[in-house]
């Protein structure tokens, strides 16, 4: 049996604990098969948290995970803001044993801690909150300098998939321009986006320079992943970082 999760491979120091799942092994049925742990999909509520409760216990959790409401959005808050269905893209902490959660199916869960272990975050990046500015709006809340920051990327869709158009590509460009490698013409009369790429550039114009990850595809790899542009109705994945 294939694992449920992805432990990220990058220095961290060994008291931040980050990992993010996969599609399998969970109750949930077709089309959430099956390790689903969104419950704003219409997946059936019990079975979402019979998914949520065999996260907690499998990675034994020190506490509950802080889900967001996400808005595709750049606002990120603290654990200190978060309650019940708050809404935000982001989740900053520098407390022991408060889990930063972001869900995706597509788009880009980038995890950060800094070098001493003690400042975590975790971000949904897609395309709308990276063009946004919520790598910068984040980074915001760290004490230390960006030289001392370590980026995890995970999985998210690759370039090959990820068809966008033109108002997307003029809507990064106008946030920022060095971001026109990022889209290469489609056969579509359309753009391909790599939103790996988009991330490390504005992680690198925040001067955060140690990136780690970024080489899964959600769509191409139907068999670990859940992903909203191959199936439309489906399930997430969750990407977490806490400080033990």
């Amino acid at each position: 049996m294939k694992n449920s999760y992805i432990t990220p491979n990058w220095p961290a120091p060994p008291n931040v604990k980050a990992c993010c799942t996969t599609r399998l092994n969970g109750c949930s049925k077709n089309p959430y098969a099956s390790f689903n742990l969104g419950s704003h999909v219409e997946d059936v509520p019990g079975d979402v948290e019979k998914n949520r409760i065999k996260l907690h216990k499998q990675l034994n959790l020190p506490s509950s995970c802080l889900w967001l409401e996400q808005v595709h959005d750049n606002k990120v808050i603290t654990c200190d803001d978060w309650y019940s269905d708050v809404s935000a893209d982001g989740c900053y902490c520098s407390q022991p044993k408060q889990i930063c959660t972001i869900m995706s199916a597509d788009c880009l869960p980038l995890l950060f801690c800094n070098k001493a272990g003690t400042e975590i975050m975790a971000l949904h990046g897609g395309w709308r909150s990276l063009a946004a500015g919520i790598i910068a709006q984040g980074i915001k809340h760290f004490q230390s300098k960006p030289a001392d920051i370590l980026v995890w990327l995970g999985p998210a869709i690759s370039s090959k998939h990820f068809e966008v158009g033109h108002e997307v590509r003029e809507q990064f460009l106008k946030f920022n321009n060095k971001l026109a490698d990022c889209f290469k013409p489609s056969p579509n009369e359309r753009w391909l986006m790599d939103i790996y790429n988009a991330a490390r550039l504005l992680l690198k114009s925040s001067g955060i320079t140690e990136v780690y990850g970024g080489e899964h595809c959600t769509y191409a790899e139907e068999e670990l992943f859940f992903s909203w542009r191959r199936d439309g109705q489906t399930g997430r994945m969750a990407s977490l970082i806490y400080i033990e």
